[in-house]
This record gives structure tokens, C-alpha cells and sequence, in this order.
């Protein structure tokens, strides 16, 4: 058990940076660790060991070795031990971490206050929540980072809504007709235009005591106990949802996104990647040979699987379209078996195609190449081509990913969303219809907007530059008068 005693005063703040452990949630932690780290931070930056050996396989010892003031440390995740390298289980990896890694965690914080510099504050994921006892017993300010949209937090806080309407738990996944899903749900605080399907996937369990339907509800109620929760997003784009976020009785919630653009580019830190898959460097060069906006770019991020047929109804549609196109095809994109192209589409798109196991996706994004984004709709995903100013065509898999593309199609003018099943006629038709067609123009003109707007909040004196400064002042280092690296 953890003395309750504070540590010895610190010359400089010391933060214990926990992401969850999936790379869409290690990206914008990282990038938080590196913005506190250039503030003058110490930081130490918590990955599960599972996470740990595969970011030494894919990208070398290096990638942990930290510098001066920036190191690594692990707990374990609680599940079998395992020298796979895929993207674990969602519910499994939840369940364990919260019912087996508040002992170890624990344990760390000791061991990182004996061996100095004293821990002064811990900023969480909101999904590794466990550690807000912890932080408790040590008496440290404690933050929450939510990777996702704040409009996706509000709709699993929601979750009570739908169950008090009657529309959740459903019966049978069979009651989920396209007209079921189709049901509007009004009146949603902080939601506009919401649909049963566009709130976050758990939803549609059947299991009254579905796991992540539960998990994810839990999480976001407990919230409410934290120091501050900091999202990974900006007051333009999401100021009404935040605005909701706290009159559910949160602490003050901090916007200081996109976190891609207030990282540091130059500096110690700036150098370190989470990468868990090692990019394929031919990515970039391929792209400058290209025409401005003349690429699609496709990647459904780290966690979407789906079966083979899927996966050529994707590849026929973008043959069919005749665009060049950038493909990111993960080695376990494909459920339980390896994805398999038909030779006919090789020889068809030869010439026009590039497809990797990965790539540095932020630089894809802000490539001039590139023209229209095939995603999935996570948040990193989301931001990122809001960053680079383009549009998307969406196929959302789970849990938060129903939600952003509900709002890059109605509310932010940025997406068209590829309805039912995956039909490559249909795939074809977005793709010409973003590339070339007159809403392709309008959301290519939107897109550009966005990014603009991005920029100013996260320039000198840009809203979420100042929400940032706040942070540090009134929660993460009060005690350390002005700026911590002065």
C-alpha cells in the first residue's frame, strides 16, 4: 500500500503520462507528454509491456530509451503473456486493466518517488481510470485525457437517455433494421441531428450486461472525479459539446487540440514515435511524384477488421475509379486470416497504386497528393485530415467512430458516409463524387476552412495554445511559480 505522504518538494513537476493501450489512444497521449516535456516537465510515459515489445520489434531499442528528462516505464496488462503483434482485444484488454493494474501502477509511483525526481501530478486516459485511486492515496493533482471527440463522450454518457426512451438494451441484434437504427433521437444535450446509429457502437448489444456497453458508460461517469479532463480537440469545432460536457458536472474541461499541431516539431522529445507498426518509407516519395489532390488515400486505422470480401469490394471500387491510390493494409486488417488481393486487381491498378503494411499517416495527410481519405472515422483519423484540409468518405467499425462521421457528413460538411454494405459500384461513386463532383468541391472547401481554424486555435495566442497554459497553471504545476521551464 501506497504512503499517503506527499513527496519531497521537486525542483521541477514530474508527470506519470498512462495512455490505454491501443495506438489511437498512445498517439495523442504521446503528444501531450511531449508538449509537458518541452514546458519543462519531467515525464515519465507508461506503456503495458505487451506494448512495450512491440514497439522495441517494429521500431528498435531506441524507441524506448527516452531522453534526458523523458523515460519509459511498464506495468503489465493482466492478460496472458503473448509475443503477438496485433492490436489485443478491446473488452479483454478493458477488463484486465481495470481489474488487475491499479497494484502495479501503484507500485511504480513508489518506486518512481524513491528514485527521484518525486512524482507531482498523473495524467490518465479516461479508459485507464483505475489509476485515479492511485494518484488519490499520493494526494497529486490528477488529469484525464479523452483521445475521442467530445461529442462521442456525450454520447456514451448518453447511454441513460436511450435506456429511459426505451430504445436500449435491444432485445435481439435482429431488431436492428436499417428503419431501428434510423430512429431519431432528439433533444440530446450537446448532440445535434442524432440518429440510434450514430451513437457510439456498444450500444447495440443485445447482452444486458454487455461488458463495453457498461466499461464505457462507467468510465465516463467517473470522469466527474478527476482534476480537469483535457480533450484532444478545439472550441470552434466542439465548443457546444464541451460546454455540455461540464454541465454534467465535470471538472473544467481543457480543449487543447489538435495536440498533432501544439507538439513540439523541434526539441528533445519531438523526435520520439509510438508507432506499433514500423512505417514503410516509400509512402512519401510515391506521393511527390503525384498531382495535387490526385491520390486517395485509404486506411482504416488500428483496430477495424473485416472479412476478405469486404476487402476486395474495396479494391474493386478503387480500380473501377481509375484515381491513384495510397492503401494501407494492415497485417491482421483481414479477421482471422490474411487479406489476399485478386491478382486481376494488381494487374489492373499497376502503375497507379501503392500498397503498404503502414505509413506515417499525419504526413500523408498534409501531402498536396493527396485528394480524398477512405477512413474509418477514428478521432486521430478525423483530426488529422481536418489538419490537412481533406475530405473524407467513411466507413465507421465501433465504438466512437458512428458518431464523428454523423458529424463530418451533417454538422461539419467535411465526409459522405458509405451507407450498408461495402458494394465497390458504390465505393467508385464516392470516390468520383469527393475527387471531382460538385459536393466533392464544396467539402474540399470546408475541409480547408477547418484547417485554418485548427491552426489559429493552436497558434500563439489561439485558444487551445492558452487552454494549455491554464492546465499548467492552475492544475498539472501550480506550485511551480510561472512557466515550469523558466
Amino acid at each position: 500500500m501506497a504512503s499517503s505522504a506527499p513527496p519531497a518538494p521537486a525542483e521541477r513537476p514530474h508527470a506519470v503520462c498512462l495512455p490505454a493501450a491501443a495506438q489511437g489512444h498512445i498517439i495523442p497521449m504521446l503528444d501531450v507528454a511531449k508538449m509537458l516535456h518541452a514546458r519543462g516537465f519531467h515525464v515519465t510515459f507508461v506503456n503495458t509491456e505487451y506494448n512495450h515489445a512491440r514497439l522495441v520489434r517494429s521500431r528498435g531499442p531506441a524507441a524506448v530509451a527516452g531522453v534526458p528528462g523523458f523515460r519509459f516505464a511498464t506495468i503489465p496488462d493482466g492478460l496472458p503473456p503473448s509475443d503477438d503483434d496485433v492490436t489485443q482485444d478491446v473488452a479483454s484488454l478493458c477488463k484486465s486493466t481495470t481489474e488487475t493494474c491499479l497494484g502495479p501502477f501503484r507500485r511504480l509511483l513508489v518506486d518512481l518517488n524513491a528514485g527521484g525526481p518525486p512524482v507531482t501530478c498523473v495524467v490518465s486516459d479516461v479508459v485507464m481510470d483505475f489509476s485515479m485511486e492511485a494518484a488519490r492515496e499520493l494526494g497529486l493533482p490528477y488529469v484525464q485525457l479523452w483521445t475521442a471527440s467530445a461529442i462521442s463522450f456525450l454520447g456514451f454518457r448518453h447511454y441513460r437517455l436511450l435506456f429511459a426512451r426505451g430504445l436500449a438494451p435491444i432485445k435481439d441484434v435482429e431488431q436492428l433494421t436499417d428503419e431501428y437504427l434510423d430512429t431519431p433521437v432528439e433533444d440530446v444535450p450537446g448532440l445535434r441531428n442524432m440518429r440510434f446509429r450514430d451513437f457510439p457502437s456498444f450500444i447495440r448489444s443485445p447482452a444486458p450486461d454487455d461488458y463495453m456497453l457498461h466499461f464505457a458508460l462507467r468510465i465516463t461517469e467517473r470522469a466527474a472525479g478527476a482534476s480537469a479532463v483535457i480533450v484532444n480537440t478545439f472550441g470552434d469545432l466542439e465548443g457546444e459539446a464541451v460546454a455540455a460536457m461540464e454541465a454534467l458536472g465535470l471538472p473544467k474541461v481543457y480543449t487543447i487540440g489538435p495536440v498533432s499541431l501544439l507538439a513540439p516539431l523541434k526539441g528533445p522529445s519531438s523526435t520520439i514515435s509510438m508507432s506499433l507498426w514500423k512505417p514503410e518509407e516509400e509512402c512519401l516519395p510515391w506521393l511527390d511524384d503525384k498531382d495535387a489532390g490526385s491520390v486517395v488515400y485509404v486506411n482504416f486505422g488500428s483496430i477495424t477488421v473485416m472479412t476478405n470480401e469486404q476487402l476486395v469490394e474495396f479494391a474493386w471500387g478503387l480500380a473501377k475509379s481509375g484515381r491513384h491510390f495510397l492503401w494501407v493494409i494492415r497485417p491482421d486488417l483481414v479477421k482471422g486470416d490474411t487479406a489476399v488481393l485478386p491478382p486481376e486487381f494488381s494487374d489492373e491498378t499497376a502503375g497507379r497504386g501503392l500498397v503498404a503494411s503502414w505509413c506515417p499517416q499525419q504526413e500523408v495527410l498534409r501531402h498536396p497528393a493527396v485528394g480524398a481519405f477512405l477512413t474509418h472515422s477514428g478521432w486521430n483519423s478525423t483530426l488529422e485530415s481536418m489538419c490537412g484540409g481533406v475530405p473524407v468518405i467513411s466507413w465507421p467499425f465501433f465504438a466512437d467512430q458512428q458518431t464523428n462521421c454523423r458529424y463530418q457528413c451533417t454538422e461539419w460538411g467535411v465526409g459522405m458516409e458509405i451507407d450498408g454494405s461495402v458494394r465497390r459500384d458504390a465505393i467508385t461513386d464516392l470516390i468520383t463524387e469527393v475527387m471531382d463532383g460538385e459536393k466533392g468541391k464544396v467539402m474540399k472547401k470546408k475541409a480547408r476552412e477547418w484547417r485554418e481554424k485548427a491552426l489559429k486555435a493552436t497558434e500563439p495566442g489561439g485558444s487551445s495554445r492558452r487552454n494549455f497554459d491554464e492546465l499548467i497553471r492552475d492544475v498539472l504545476a501550480p506550485s511551480f511559480h510561472g512557466d515550469p521551464a523558466s
